[in-house]
């Protein structure tokens, strides 16, 4: 328990945000999920529709700071050469 009262609200702040990144990092991870799901069950339809609600998720949680933005652009391009190949479109990797 902290001693000194800017310790003690810290503490009450970093629960606060712990909870809510939390909030944030599991609704990514569902979103990844049902993607993943509906490409494993060969529906390119359900799966298109997922992605967009997916990139929405992981966009909304890169603004809100709770994920970097260069690990949800990797997450969203994952995603995307997955449905492309389960469409059955070409899917190019460009080496910088």
């Amino acid at each position: 328990m902290p001693n000194k009262k800017s310790a003690e609200k810290r503490m009450r702040t970093s629960e606060k945000n712990r909870l809510y990144n939390r909030y944030w990092s599991s609704r990514c991870k569902t979103a990844v999920k049902k993607v993943l799901e509906a490409v494993d069950d060969q529906d390119t339809e359900l799966a298109e529709k997922r992605l967009q609600e997916a990139q929405s998720v992981i966009d909304k949680a890169i603004v809100k700071g709770v994920m970097h933005r260069n690990t949800g652009a990797r997450r969203k391009s994952l995603l995307t050469n997955k449905v492309k190949t389960l469409a059955g479109e070409v899917v190019e990797v460009s080496q910088e």
